[in-house]
């Protein structure tokens, strides 16, 4: 069995540290190298990891290097630059949600990974959850009929609230970094989900604000609502970062001609005309589809590329979205796609 040599650009993005540690359990990897130019993030990377080859930016770990797959977990803007030189260098990369921070950086990694041959997986975290793998798996399968209608919505009161480290809470309210604000990094989930689902929209519109009393958010936006018009359905992605509560109902829900379908609790609720209401237990996840690094592995070794939520395709498709509903925000007009 080949060994792989990964090595992380960049780790302002919180979600790295539980990534490396889903690493470190494949048994065919060994985490290498880190590289990025703040100090704190090295240093947490080799006390937590171990990890003992250590550079002052992701170009001199590159460079330097011979690795076989990039972890990329810096701010939304960093990753294109990051993925462009990767696939150059022949490496495969898994790049945390979302995608980018702007359409155009998402059509440049895309394009990057398809000239070079490389795998591309953007790391949704829904993707790995048994109830979203359920859902996704009855819609497709026409359990509802014609999907007529999706929502998802996002929420808590905020990354200052919840403890995000202040590297990552930098980055997700600088606009330049981040896209936007809960806009970005939120409605993404709804807007994957709607792209995974549905495909690319007719139309978009979207809605931001700034409704808490946060300074930091002030820049960007701390609630955002973005809806897609497709030729026989809506979706709609609702973000918050104002929201001090859980959810109160089934989160995402979809609605078909013949039925809905929603999560609650992390079981699914079912209902279809003239029907008993069913809640259904989902079956628990497994291999290969239980975490961004076992599924990008089991691709390498199978010849295949990433598919369904962590799409590259799909990843991308969800980022028009986001842009479509960010320029619907900023000007007020409705945005024709595609953009």
């Amino acid at each position: 069995m080949k060994t792989y040599r990964v090595g992380v650009a960049c780790m302002s993005h919180d979600h790295v540290w539980g990534e490396l540690r889903l690493w470190q359990q494949q048994p065919n990897v060994q985490l290498v190298a880190g590289g990025d130019d703040e100090p704190e993030l090295l240093t947490k990377l080799e006390r937590e990891f171990g990890v003992k080859r250590l550079y002052p930016s992701w170009q001199e770990m590159l460079d330097a290097e011979e690795l076989d797959i990039v972890q990329i977990a810096g701010g939304n803007s960093e990753s294109a630059d990051i993925v462009e030189a990767a696939a150059q260098r022949g490496l495969h990369a898994v790049v945390e949600k979302p995608m980018a921070a702007t359409l155009e950086q998402a059509d440049r990694m895309l394009q990057a990974a398809e000239r070079a041959g490389t795998l591309l997986l953007i790391n949704w975290p829904t993707a790995w959850a048994a109830s979203w793998q359920e859902l996704e798996r009855r819609a497709l399968a026409g359990d509802i009929g014609e999907i007529r209608y999706v929502r998802y919505r996002s929420a808590h009161n905020g990354p200052i609230a919840i403890g995000c480290s202040p590297n990552f809470v930098r980055d997700l309210t600088t606009p330049e970094i981040n896209g936007a604000g809960a806009l970005m990094d939120y409605c993404c989930y709804g807007a994957n989900l709607a792209a995974r689902l549905l495909g690319r929209p007719e139309q978009v519109t979207g809605l931001r604000g700034v409704f808490g009393t946060e300074p930091a958010y002030a820049a960007s936006d701390d609630n955002a609502v973005i809806v897609a018009r497709y030729p026989h359905a809506f979706a709609v992605c609702e973000a918050s970062w104002t929201q001090p509560v859980g959810y109160i109902e089934t989160n995402p829900l979809l609605y078909g001609s013949e039925g809905a379908l929603g999560v609650w609790h992390g079981k699914l609720i079912l209902q279809r005309p003239g029907k008993p209401q069913e809640t259904i237990e989902p079956p628990p996840t497994v291999a290969p589809r239980r975490s961004a690094p076992e599924y990008l592995l089991h691709c390498l070794e199978n010849g295949q590329k990433p598919e369904g939520f962590c799409s590259a395709k799909v990843s991308r498709d969800a980022q028009e979205i986001l842009e479509a509903g960010l320029r619907a925000a900023n000007s007020g007009l409705h945005q024709s796609l595609p953009l």
